[in-house]
């Protein structure tokens, strides 16, 4: 189970190992508050493991501690949990690097994790449950380099689903709400990433959005951030049916609104899903060169 420092991965491996199962949860740092947490809470069952997702040396160790750990029963379940994002700007505003690390840490690292565990999960024809994301499936505003990660990450378990059906294994999808997890909620932590931004951005760009744009959207996406769920109960309920129901969902949608989203996503012209995305998440003014005054502006000039 990896990315267990905080969120649903946190609160999936305490549920799992209070309903009795041996549980390896990965953490960024077996220092962090949430890794604590966790060894106080949890039984002598529960493992913890350091791994950070961008580092093959990480992944390969703690494969290495799993298959020492398994190899005569198998590996019953994999829930590829973690995910990173430190970006709210528009694509043409998110440094190339930010669309990098985003696929590093929810597309790559997952997959090298996957690919190192299915022998295991082979043996044992298990289940493989990964958090993926409806920005994944919908163009969001804003969420360009996370949602192109989580659409990669999507795809490539849908495949696997298909691929090893042969071999028992189930592969399940997990596509939340808006939950308050990690740093998604901490404001302080967003103006720091949006005063690095605009500190990065090249001048010719920052004159023609404007500097009170990006302002714009960051203070819209902590205000969204205010509403979200902090139950995470149905998000963990839905990866533990993805492990454990005969016959579980290929997608499970936990949270509110999402049933509305992918009707209007699937059945509506494009314009409605994109006004209803903006008005439901984040509905950036207009960029500085294309506002009116800005024209009036360089006209006198």
């Amino acid at each position: 189970l990896s990315g267990c420092d905080s969120g649903f991965g946190q609160a999936t491996a305490r549920h799992l190992d209070i309903m009795g199962f041996r549980v390896f949860a990965s953490v960024l740092d077996l220092q962090s508050p949430g890794a604590q947490e966790l060894r106080q809470s949890c039984s002598t069952r529960l493992t913890l493991l350091q791994m950070d997702l961008t580092k093959t040396e990480d992944i390969q160790r703690v494969l290495q501690h799993i298959q020492a750990h398994t190899n005569s029963t198998g590996l019953w379940g994999l829930v590829n949990n973690a995910g990173f994002n430190d970006t709210i700007a528009d694509a043409e505003l998110s440094p190339l690097g930010k669309f990098r690390t985003c696929m590093e840490v929810n597309f790559f690292g997952s997959l090298e994790l996957t690919k190192g565990l299915l022998p295991l999960l082979r043996s044992a024809g298990g289940r493989i449950v990964t958090v993926s994301s409806p920005a994944g499936d919908m163009p969001f505003p804003c969420l360009a380099a996370y949602g192109a990660s989580k659409a990669a990450l999507s795809l490539v378990m849908d495949t696997f689903r298909s691929e090893l059906q042969p071999w028992g294994i189930k592969v399940s999808l997990i596509l939340p709400g808006y939950y308050k997890t990690g740093t998604t909620c901490d404001p302080a932590f967003w103006n720091l990433q949006k005063q690095q931004l605009l500190a990065s951005l090249p001048q010719e760009l920052l004159q023609a959005y404007g500097e009170d744009y990006v302002e714009e959207i960051n203070q819209q996406f902590i205000q969204f951030m205010k509403v979200a769920v902090e139950d995470l109960s149905a998000v963990v309920n839905s990866i533990t049916e993805g492990l454990l129901a005969a016959n579980p969902a290929v997608r499970y949608y936990p949270g509110q609104g999402l049933g509305i989203m992918y009707f209007i996503h699937r059945y509506l012209p494009y314009f409605v899903r994109d006004l209803f995305l903006k008005g439901f998440f984040i509905n950036p003014k207009l960029p500085r060169a294309l506002r009116r005054e800005h024209h009036n502006d360089v006209k006198k000039a």
